[in-house]
């Protein structure tokens, strides 16, 4: 137990670089806000960009990690294994700025208990970091590190002159904080490099909630992408980062059309954002072209949430893209866990998979029926999808079972079950 001087736990503050869009931190955090507040509890927000709950939060743009600041201290710190005097002033002047906000944000709001969103885990932001492990160690503040991606996962993060500050806050080892991490290959190496142990809690979905339906709203989606009748719509439900395999897909894609099954495959990469700068998408539009496959990615056309264009035409959200799909492909290299792959159970579409390390460790062993590389396309890769694409039967039996996994191990029952628990770490003897 992490003794602590709270008592009495009812007011959450979520802690991180942004609370926006739908990168894998938002989305947990997101599910966590849900299950808090069915629970009971009241949830506030601290973060460098936001587009939730005003009046229930305080944005300090410096905490954003693409903040041109933030970014110009990063790659230096990154780049160079000497750092200049200046430069650790500069890091301590957005540091001292962030921590000020930071008191004020704990008390004005009346915060009970931190959560800190992947802030204590991966090094995007060290000003941030460094003022958050500072506030918990003055404030002996109770806080869960709910660590998604650590600084050893990235090779970015391996070189540079940074390693006082990731000793000091990516993670901290404070005595008022309980971590949290979403695989259990995490939750080894974390014991294992810093003697810190945690609990794992994997990503989850609202499997109980009603999903978004083909209706009139998004019938005409798959015309606005220029799609026939015929056509096979791949989906490709991520960012376009390396480590997100997108070569594969594209490869998946043309192979498929050189079955001549009847129908050809266009392939939808929905999410815009480029958090790693544009040279892989370049690599990835001309890949396309060499491989002689339609690359849709249509920003203005498909959005977080549906809405409206400045032109007057719809904007269509990331779920009508699943409704409207025909199959989806999540071909990563590595992932903490895995959003997409739940979102596509959810929405029972059949999927391709790449083994990654977390896939095979965490997810593979409850039993989902997927079609499945090892790090590469295959002849018996491309069959099994034009198998299920072809077999209306087969298909539906797929998604049903994997739906029906999901919702036993990967719900929100999950979180209503542990975070009470983990909530218990902080409390004080009477």
């Amino acid at each position: 137990m992490y003794l602590t001087r709270t008592r009495d736990i009812r007011r959450v503050g979520f802690v991180s670089t942004r609370f926006q869009g739908t990168d894998g931190v938002s989305l947990e955090t997101w599910k966590w806000n849900d299950v808090l507040i069915e629970l009971g509890y009241e949830t506030f927000f601290f973060s460098g960009k936001s587009d939730w709950f005003p009046e229930r939060s305080r944005v300090v743009e410096e905490a954003f990690f693409r903040h041109p600041r933030i970014v110009e201290l990063q790659n230096e710190i990154f780049d160079r294994s000497t750092r200049r005097r200046g430069l650790t002033a500069e890091v301590g002047e957005i540091k001292g700025k962030l921590k000020v906000a930071l008191y004020e944000f704990v008390k004005d709001f009346r915060i009970d208990v931190l959560v800190v969103e992947n802030a204590f885990a991966i090094p995007v932001n060290i000003p941030l970091g460094v003022a958050l492990a500072e506030l918990v160690a003055e404030l002996e503040m109770p806080t869960v590190a709910h660590n998604h991606d650590f600084a050893w996962e990235r090779q970015r993060f391996m070189t540079g002159c940074a390693e006082d500050y990731i000793v000091r806050a990516f993670p901290p080892r404070l005595h008022s904080i309980s971590h949290v991490v979403i695989n259990s290959e995490a939750r080894r190496q974390l014991a294992f490099r810093c003697g810190i142990s945690s609990v794992m809690m994997p990503n989850v979905w609202n499997f109980d909630e009603a999903p978004t339906v083909a209706d009139e709203y998004n019938a005409g989606m798959r015309a606005e992408l220029g799609l026939g009748d015929s056509d096979v719509l791949f989906l490709q439900p991520t960012r376009i980062i390396a480590r997100k395999g997108i070569e594969s897909a594209i490869e998946l894609v043309a192979r498929y059309n050189a079955l001549d099954a009847g129908s050809q495959g266009k392939l939808l990469i929905s999410h815009p954002e480029l958090d790693e700068g544009d040279e892989y998408q370049k690599r990835v539009l001309d890949y396309a072209k060499f491989m002689d496959v339609e690359l849709l990615v249509r920003p203005e056309l498909i959005g977080v949430q549906r809405g409206t264009r400045a032109d007057g035409g719809k904007v269509y959200s990331l779920w009508d893209a699943y409704v409207r799909s025909n199959f989806v492909t999540y071909p990563s290299t590595y992932e903490g866990f895995g959003n997409a792959f739940l979102e596509a159970i959810f929405y029972r579409k059949p999927i391709l998979v790449n083994r990654y390390a977390i896939y095979a460790q965490d997810i593979e062993p409850l039993g989902f029926r997927t079609t499945v590389m090892d790090g590469y396309v295959t002849d018996s890769v491309v069959k099994d999808v034009a198998r299920v694409l072809s077999d209306p039967v087969e298909e539906r039996k797929r998604v049903a079972e994997n739906f029906a996994i999901g919702k036993k191990y990967l719900s929100y029952e999950v979180l209503r079950r542990r975070l009470p628990n983990i909530f218990m770490n902080f409390g004080a003897v009477s």
